[in-house]
């Protein structure tokens, strides 16, 4: 059987370096794309049970797993706008706060919590420059009609997203100038803006002047974010699959394909019944440029899979099902555990245990 474990551990200890450089800012865990492939609930659980009672979503079947699963009273905040009443509908059923991020988003909110005879939840979303959604840092106007038109939503926060390259990015500073240009005219309207964040995994680790009120953070969790040697974050989740057949095969044998190689003597192989269509050798794009691609092209010739306390250096490319290990010197055989870095968010056709 094929496991995909995350290590309760190591979560700990991320979150940890987390709270010590939120320095006191509220922390939403974001829960996006199952929990980073960590299960949505159980991630949330682990969360809560070391401190963090705010999360947020971007789907509204996350947020109703959520409250089935016995988070009542905890805070979700639902990461995207929208005008559909349906799912409107729901989002308040469900008491999540919602996002506004245009006039008719706002407007669409207030309607149906005015027919409902009640008041809806929200934050401010603005676009400094990430282009995904929100109100333009350029038309404060339109955010402060917001502020001053919608009496069945209470606005109780405001946030943008930054998309900083690198550590000390200007562009970072840039965004947050534009940021408070927006709170500084809402303020100057005599509007309280409530809970204020605009960092997210990379920004928290690099930027404390993106602190701010809160910060949301996902991919830090599992120390999958863009990393720096000083950051501290550990790497949650690996995976575990017994070898499936271990055979020597003869010098001038031709493996694997798309670019096969021969074998320049006998050679002992393994069969890893995992491949790159269950997410194995798949990661997510960080760097781009000659260096990066060189980098990537290092990393892939000399990766490596455990067995017992022994590494076996994988064959060729990785198969779509499929790897082969080298494992001529090593002492193992077919049902043998190997375990191998494999990311969450990518990883297909495994059982999830927390350890």
């Amino acid at each position: 059987m094929r496991k995909l474990v995350i290590e309760k551990a190591v979560v700990k200890h991320n979150l940890s370096v987390i709270k010590e450089r939120a320095a006191g800012a509220v922390i939403y865990g974001v829960l996006t794309g199952d929990g980073g492939g960590a299960g949505t609930v159980p991630l949330a659980k682990l969360l809560r049970a070391e401190g963090i009672g705010r999360f947020a979503v971007y789907d509204v079947k996350d947020a109703e797993k959520l409250r089935q699963a016995g988070f009542e009273d905890e805070e979700i905040l639902m990461l995207r706008s929208t005008t559909d009443r349906e799912e409107l509908e729901r989002l308040v059923d469900l008491n999540v706060v919602c996002t506004i991020s245009s006039v008719d988003t706002g407007l669409a909110l207030n309607a149906l919590a005015e027919n409902r005879s009640t008041v809806a939840c929200a934050h401010i979303q603005v676009d400094t420059g990430m282009g995904f959604g929100g109100f333009l840092a350029s038309e404060p106007e339109k955010i402060l009609l917001a502020y001053r038109s919608l009496p069945n939503v209470a606005l109780e926060g405001i946030y943008t997203q930054l998309h900083a390259a690198k550590p000390n990015d200007p562009e970072l500073s840039h965004q947050l100038e534009k940021f408070h240009q927006v709170l500084d005219t809402i303020h100057s309207d005599k509007h309280e803006t409530g809970v204020i964040h605009a960092a997210g995994s990379f920004a928290l680790l690099h930027s404390d002047s993106a602190r701010l009120d809160g910060v949301r953070v996902g991919s830090a969790i599992l120390g999958r974010c863009r990393r720096t040697r000083d950051d501290r974050l550990k790497t949650a989740g690996y995976g575990e699959a017994p070898l499936a057949e271990v055979r020597w095969l003869p010098k001038g044998y031709t493996l694997g394909y798309g670019k096969p190689i021969v074998l320049k003597k006998p050679t002992r192989v393994a069969v890893l019944p995992v491949g790159y269509q269950n997410g194995l050798g798949v990661s997510r794009p960080r760097e781009t440029g000659f260096w990066a691609l060189w980098r990537r092209w290092r990393r892939s010739q000399s990766r490596t899979v455990r067995i017992g306390d022994q590494r076996a250096r994988v064959i060729g490319s990785i198969g779509a099902t499929e790897t082969l290990l080298n494992v001529t010197n090593l002492k193992c055989s077919t049902g043998d555990l190997a375990c191998f870095d494999i990311d969450p968010l990518f990883a297909q056709g495994f059982v999830r245990e927390y350890r």
